[in-house]
């Protein structure tokens, strides 16, 4: 059926790049992150270009629920152990600037954007609840404990961050881009290091750069970085439902496995059914089955899946795409909160590149330590590709692709390249189709 998002909305279209460019800063990937970075360096004044390989908004960000707050699960708890205090205070604070500067910036662009409060909630495991806010007491965050939602099933207890927010993405998306240096169904083809930066061969030009950001959703530069083993990839659903109550609010539940609900115009959404890509998981099913039985009179007339990527401890990598690269920068890594995380972004990254100094530098460099426990398991997962002798193989880096039924396409379970039945790309880090594939 397709997202809700993109049958709602007129985009603001650009011309393919057909010569040779000359930049300052080249932006690889025109999605929230890479469209707000160019904003953010347009208002500072810097020479730049974005090159988008299909059309804006095309990829994981047509594909949100667009809730734009700093309640991202129950986080704050874990942060305060892997990180300490400090850090944990300056991601809730991170988060809250990025949920100002929508605020403001929507004020002159027609998106749908309404102020709701977020809860997250779960079934049957108070004491979590319990933990995370004595998390945000410590921390000092306001937040607020209830075990009475307006959902249509009793919660164990929940927690509530008022005055955050939701839009359209893509309403939002064609607004902040007018104007802006955007060249669309320009795929950067290969990065070439030059005397003075790097040379971005594309498919209509090449553009030579000072300094390159990659904000592709996945980098698909395999050489720095080691992000093929720092993060992995995970699928949500999304079906929207008419005929079904106005929830007056954003929610999650905690649970990998739980449902999530929001609404946008007349319709309701309910999310979930996730799993890791190339994995089995509920998918559609899932979020089908909850609406039979919650809301037997409701019609589904939108779904969609989305794909974010998920790091080792749950932050963002924004920054230097790696220690030992200069002049390169990134984005990716959003933990399926790609709206707050893609204005961190926008912000960290013009301010690194225009000498400006960010407090949440150190918080989202790329090259934290990589000491998690996830990271034995996107080893073992990657191994288990990579020795699995079937076939096709990933052209990323050659796991095996499964098949998934659901959505009928190629998945990769290593690091979440997809692609059509008869091969061509959907999802990166893979550049490239397949060749000669046969379900």
């Amino acid at each position: 059926m397709g997202s809700v998002w993109n049958d709602t909305v007129n985009m603001r279209s650009f011309a393919k790049l057909e010569r040779d460019l000359h930049v300052d800063v080249l932006i690889i990937g025109g999605g929230m992150a890479g469209v707000l970075t160019a904003y953010m360096l347009g208002r500072e004044g810097v020479d730049y270009a974005l090159c988008e390989a299909e059309t804006l908004g095309s990829g994981t960000t047509k594909n949100t629920t667009a809730k734009i707050t700093s309640q991202h699960g129950l986080i704050y708890n874990k942060l305060i152990r892997e990180f300490g205090e400090q850090k944990a205070v300056q991601y809730y604070g991170a988060n809250q600037e990025a949920l100002y500067l929508y605020r403001t910036l929507c004020e002159t662009i027609d998106c749908n954007f309404e102020q709701k409060d977020n809860y997250i909630y779960t079934l049957n495991d108070a004491k979590q609840i319990e933990k995370e806010m004595r998390a945000l007491k410590q921390l000092g965050i306001p937040a607020e404990r209830t075990n009475t939602l307006p959902l249509p099933f009793d919660v164990a207890g929940a927690i509530r961050f008022s005055e955050q927010a939701q839009f359209h993405p893509l309403r939002f998306l064609s607004g902040i881009s007018d104007g802006l240096h955007i060249y669309e169904h320009t795929r950067v083809r290969e990065l070439k290091k030059t005397k003075t930066g790097v040379a971005a061969v594309t498919s209509g030009g090449t553009v030579f750069a000072d300094r390159v950001i990659v904000a592709t959703h996945f980098p698909f530069l395999n050489k720095h970085g080691v992000y093929f083993i720092k993060q992995y990839q995970h699928r949500s659903y999304v079906i929207a439902l008419e005929n079904a109550p106005q929830l007056d609010g954003m929610y999650l539940d905690d649970d990998e496995k739980g449902l999530s609900f929001r609404n946008y115009g007349g319709y309701l959404f309910i999310g979930g059914g996730s799993h890791r890509t190339g994995k089995n998981g509920g998918g559609y099913r899932d979020l089908k089955a909850a609406a039979e039985r919650y809301f037997p009179e409701a019609t589904v007339k939108y779904a969609w899946a989305a794909q974010d990527c998920m790091t080792l401890d749950s932050v963002p990598y924004i920054g230097r795409y790696s220690a030992g690269t200069e002049g390169l920068y990134v984005a990716t890594g959003f933990n399926k909160w790609g709206m707050t995380g893609s204005m961190i972004a926008a912000k960290l990254l013009s301010d690194l590149l225009t000498g400006n100094e960010n407090p949440y530098e150190e918080l989202f460099s790329p090259s934290r330590t990589m000491l998690r426990p996830a990271l034995l398991s996107n080893a073992a997962e990657a191994v288990l590709g990579l020795i699995t002798p079937t076939v096709p193989r990933c052209p990323h880096l050659g796991c095996a692709l499964h098949w998934n039924e659901a959505e009928h396409s190629w998945d990769c379970p290593c690091h979440g390249s997809r692609f059509t039945e008869d091969g061509k790309l959907i999802d990166n880090p893979a550049t490239g189709d397949l060749k000669g594939v046969q379900k």
